[in-house]
């Protein structure tokens, strides 16, 4: 199994709002840098993606890849995994929400992204570390703005 990368920020929001940017997959193009498209394949009772579609453009990488969520009831934490891709053979998401006593949150981010392409380890955990810490700056830029 490929190591697990974790990293984590304090956004200046409550959890529910910052949920509610996490789990609004189709405005992604709006604020992350390398999501092209987002489309949301099927919806859970809810109204919460069960399946979307992304399609990516980070330069060198570009991917198509369709991610399987699961939502926590209590709203706090969303995981995912990778059903197809065309580059990626492998990936795990969580973003889990601690509520911190001043109203913030702490948002804690773990990837493990495996692909159909060798790469050195080295090379792939600092890939890892470069996509959550853009995500989470991009995130906590969007629920504070």
């Amino acid at each position: 199994m490929a190591d697990r990368t974790q990293r984590s920020i304090v956004i200046d929001a409550p959890s529910d709002r910052v949920m509610a940017v996490i789990a609004d997959l189709e405005s992604y193009p709006e604020w992350v840098a390398a999501a092209r498209s987002v489309e949301v394949l099927e919806k859970l009772p809810d109204g919460r993606a069960r399946t979307a579609r992304f399609v990516l453009d980070a330069g060198v990488v570009k991917d198509t890849y369709t991610l399987a969520y699961t939502w926590r009831p209590d709203g706090r934490a969303v995981s995912w995994s990778l059903v197809s891709g065309d580059l990626q053979k492998a990936q795990d998401g969580t973003y889990e929400l601690i509520a911190l006593p001043d109203g913030a949150t702490q948002v804690v981010y773990e990837l493990t992204v495996d692909l159909n392409i060798p790469m050195i380890g080295m090379f792939k955990r600092k890939a890892e570390k470069v996509i959550t810490d853009t995500a989470l700056k991009e995130l906590k830029k969007r629920v504070e703005g």
